[in-house]
């Protein structure tokens, strides 16, 4: 993936509309404007998740009734009552925002009644009076989608989060035992409650959100709470000696509030470190004794050169550039014997052209994309190919869009190989010459010279 600040550096070089490089003089305004200098993004498949903007409440899937985020327990007693409406195992959801937001939108597509079960109570009483509610949960395969993309976009967030404090060498922060202050990095304040104190809460790189968790443990102990039976004792004396006495230092594993600051609770959906612990995974491996027959590829999307259709393999997609657009990669391809780099160079050549809304056939530019794939296909323009010397330059090394997965799927074949060959295009290699003497009895030069001589 090209670096924003390598794609607009790429892009100085372009030509401007009347084909001319506008590398060596001025930069005209127009083609400044054309310069690419963040990273571009090709359509991806629905369902995907987008993040929100920061908003300190969270709204009704239903109506316009708003909620604090922590107050989620009244937006959830809302929804039964005037909505008749339960969201199932609320506490697996890793953005409850994002997920309301989600659902929110999707309900005001379709019905209700598409997508959650529906629970009938007072079924034996007259119909007027039996009532309808509805419940949301992972059974609905879209249901479980979203909770595990976000789970994976939390996972993200948490690990990045645990990258930054791994290399913050600006940490600040005192010892709960004897007091004593620690610069640098977390790791050097952990290590010594461990080592001097014997009060150990797990690797330093285990661990994340840790100035919150410090902040935590100090605040039970500070309120004369033991960490690890979490009784309450009247001084601070009797707490350490209760603490030292009983080997308490140390916290309680079944509180679930220190979940969250441990990395491994956001590894898989709806498990717990416990659960993650207790897995035997040589006990599966055994069963598949190397199998990988069920592994099921997710296949990759490549998108077309002129529109945004999508084709999963290089055959399709060239198919429909050829029906819809009446372009022959492959046929190009073969007639000017491009090989892997050239066809790169190729494509983001034309994928910057298409995105800078201009023809790489007569330089004309359009106010939209639709315009311009319009004139192209009735001028006959998309198989008009500039001169080799436009677009095989070395600023098309970098995509155009970071994400194109058409760049992956070219590949060099066996009829690349023998055009390059017919023209020319041959690699030599040169002679071992550390070896001069055999070298010089073994060259095939004396063979020519022989042969010259002979004719001679």
């Amino acid at each position: 993936m090209a670096a924003p600040q390598t794609q607009g550096a790429a892009t100085q070089g372009e030509e401007d509309g009347d084909g001319n490089r506008g590398g060596t003089g001025g930069v005209s305004y127009e083609d400044s404007k054309d310069c690419i200098l963040e990273p571009l993004s090709l359509p991806e498949n629905p369902g995907g998740t987008t993040s929100l903007e920061g908003s300190p409440s969270v709204p009704c899937i239903f109506c316009e009734e708003h909620f604090l985020i922590d107050e989620q327990d009244k937006l959830l007693k809302h929804m039964i009552i005037e909505h008749k409406t339960v969201i199932a195992d609320v506490k697996l959801v890793a953005d409850f925002q994002r997920y309301i937001s989600y659902w929110r939108k999707r309900f005001t597509e379709q019905p209700i009644t598409d997508f959650c079960s529906v629970i009938r109570i007072n079924s034996t009483a007259p119909f007027e009076e039996q009532d309808n509610y509805f419940l949301l949960c992972d059974v609905l395969p879209e249901d479980r989608i979203l909770r595990e993309e976000l789970q994976k976009q939390r996972l993200k967030e948490i690990l990045e989060q645990q990258q930054q404090e791994r290399n913050d060498n600006n940490f600040q922060g005192s010892c709960m035992f004897c007091n004593e202050e620690f610069l640098g990095n977390r790791s050097v304040l952990l290590n010594h409650m461990a080592r001097e104190h014997t009060f150990n809460i797990g690797l330093p790189d285990n661990i994340v959100n840790c100035n919150e968790f410090l902040c935590t443990l100090q605040k039970k102990l500070d309120n004369l709470q033991c960490l690890y039976c979490e009784k309450t004792f009247r001084d601070k004396n009797t707490l350490k000696d209760h603490m030292r006495k009983k080997q308490h230092r140390r916290i309680n594993p079944k509180n679930r509030e220190y979940d969250r600051f441990y990395v491994i609770n956001y590894l898989e959906l709806g498990k717990s470190w416990e659960e993650v612990q207790l897995e035997d995974d040589r006990e599966l491996l055994d069963h598949q004794e190397d199998d990988w027959s069920d592994w099921e590829e997710h296949p990759l999307s490549a998108v077309c050169l002129f529109c945004e259709k999508q084709a999963e393999t290089i055959e399709k997609l060239c198919v429909h550039m050829e029906d819809a657009h009446e372009f022959d990669l492959l046929k190009i391809k073969s007639e000017l014997g491009l090989n892997f780099y050239e066809q790169v160079k190729l494509v983001n050549f034309i994928r910057r052209q298409i995105h800078q809304c201009r023809c790489y056939g007569c330089h004309e530019k359009f106010k939209s994309k639709a315009d311009l794939r319009t004139h192209m296909e009735e001028a006959k323009h998309t198989s008009l190919l500039p001169e080799r010397q436009t677009w095989d330059q070395p600023q098309y090394y970098f995509p155009t869009y970071e994400n194109d997965t058409l760049l992956c799927t070219l590949s060099d074949s066996e009829s690349d190989l023998t055009a390059q060959e017919q023209n020319g295009n041959i690699a030599i290699i040169s002679e071992d010459t550390s070896k001069l003497h055999a070298l010089k009895q073994s060259s095939i030069l004396n063979q020519l010279l022989l042969h010259e001589s002979l004719k001679n």
